[in-house]
């Protein structure tokens, strides 16, 4: 590791061998935490390469512990996070009013890093069971329509970084992967990243695999939809502009997509509006990135996957998927 950091520090890259190589050392207790925590720092100092990112997803990958849900044409919403925006969990809600249309989710997930509540600190407080059993998962997707795959159950080799990106508290080259790295392999994805250049290189490395996509970057720093700005997309096979009117809302203010000062707020935020009580605005920015899950599997405009959307959260659809989860939880 004292070779590696030496030429990072010297501005050298790696290859992708190289970079996959380190991480499957990582996973085996080759370095100690303070080689690991360099490492880590080095890439929040410079940008990373799309070599390098390949390797680092490739380990992942070939170290996970998969799950079987190929009967299902799934979906998963996965944002990197570390924008820094404190927003209530968007893309676990949209998660949620996308299972309500019938369309399957495979939410991967994780407690928050850079963040305060992160999808699996939500989750957890409500009594969402964490399991890396195919079983129960399975049955989860059948009957709620949705399961949660929390990503520590299923990466293994990450228990030597946990604890040091826990303490580092800052987001790390691992909020880029963690979208990339879901181990039920879905056949969909939409992916949130936190800035324009990450959008560019997860549309090049997905362009390599099977998987049909769709990238998202609103221009004003957030890894998500959040329709206080104009958004990029990046698919299989175009790239747009979207913005508030394509869905027939107005646009809003950061303040109007807040989150909570803690665990207990998030999610009471979290149960608010999935219950139907969220402000219009609340509403609107989870459905517009249910549209786009919709519209990914689905190939629907966004108008018409937010009309979808829509009626899956105010008629309780959404909420159902919720409840069966917990049901299914005890």
């Amino acid at each position: 590791m004292k070779t590696i950091l030496n030429r990072l520090i010297n501005h050298e890259v790696l290859s992708k061998n190289e970079a996959k190589n380190i991480l499957v050392n990582i996973s085996a207790g080759l370095y100690n935490p303070a080689q690991i925590a360099s490492f880590l720092t080095v890439y929040m100092m410079r940008n990373i390469t799309i070599e390098e990112l390949a390797g680092f997803r490739e380990a992942l990958l070939e170290l996970c512990l998969p799950i079987n849900l190929s009967d299902y044409n799934t979906i998963d919403l996965c944002g990197t996070g570390g924008d820094g925006k404190d927003t209530f969990n968007i893309s676990t809600l949209a998660s949620f009013v996308t299972a309500g249309t019938g369309i399957k989710v495979a939410k991967h997930g994780n407690y928050g890093v850079s963040s305060i509540s992160g999808s699996s600190n939500v989750m957890e407080s409500l009594g969402i069971r964490f399991s890396n059993q195919n079983d129960f998962l399975e049955r989860c997707i059948a009957e709620a329509g949705i399961c949660i795959l929390h990503a520590p159950l299923f990466h293994p080799a990450m228990k030597n970084v946990g604890p040091i990106r826990k303490e580092l508290a800052v987001k790390t080259f691992f909020n880029m992967l963690g979208p990339m790295v879901n181990p039920s392999f879905p056949k969909n994805q939409l992916v949130g990243v936190f800035s324009l250049e990450l959008a560019r290189m997860y549309g090049y490395l997905y362009q390599n695999t099977d998987t049909n996509f769709t990238i998202l970057h609103s221009l004003d720093g957030y890894d998500e939809i959040s329709l206080t700005g104009n958004t990029k997309t990046i698919t299989n096979t175009t790239e747009k502009m979207l913005k508030a009117e394509d869905f027939g809302v107005k646009i809003l203010t950061p303040v109007d997509i807040r989150g909570g000062i803690s665990i207990e707020a998030s999610a009471k935020i979290f149960m608010d509006i999935i219950s139907g009580n969220g402000t219009d605005a609340q509403n609107n920015v989870v459905c517009a990135n249910a549209a786009m899950a919709i519209a990914t599997v689905n190939t629907c405009s966004p108008i018409q996957g937010f009309e979808i959307a829509i009626e899956s959260l105010l008629s309780g659809k959404a909420m159902r998927s919720l409840q069966k989860l917990q049901q299914l939880s005890l």
